[in-house]
């Protein structure tokens, strides 16, 4: 139960993330704007103003790139905790005397199945 809402948790902060990244101008949007470029006359017609957007943003995906970070640190650990670890992968090796050897079968004949080994010919 708690790895299921800890999943959803991390879903769903893993696509806030992807949204807020996408949301944000990058560096070279700062120099188009300040010659005119960009929608209502530049960042000034921003809702957050002229700089709060950059500061909001920023601001709001580091809080949850840190709880992404956070959620996958505990699943990582409730999944280890969650398998048993006493096991190891030696252990689950069989023993080589419980192995069957292969059989060489390059110096016997293949016989189809509707020929007995009577009718076969024989070597001189």
């Amino acid at each position: 139960m708690v790895e299921t809402i800890l999943l959803v948790v991390h879903l769903l902060v893993a696509i806030a993330i992807v949204g807020l990244v996408l949301v944000q101008h990058g560096k070279g949007a700062d120099a188009g704007a300040a010659f005119g470029a960009g929608a209502a006359g530049g960042a000034s017609g921003s809702v957050f103003g002229a700089k709060g957007s950059s500061n909001f943003l920023s601001r709001t995906t580091a809080v949850l790139a840190t709880v992404f970070f956070l959620t996958s640190l505990s699943l990582a650990y409730l999944s280890r905790s969650a398998t048993d670890q006493s096991d190891s992968l030696l252990d689950r090796v069989p023993d080589s005397s419980s192995v069957q050897q292969p059989v060489d079968t390059a110096d016997s004949p293949v016989l189809p199945s509707d020929v007995s080994t009577d009718d076969a010919p024989k070597k001189p």
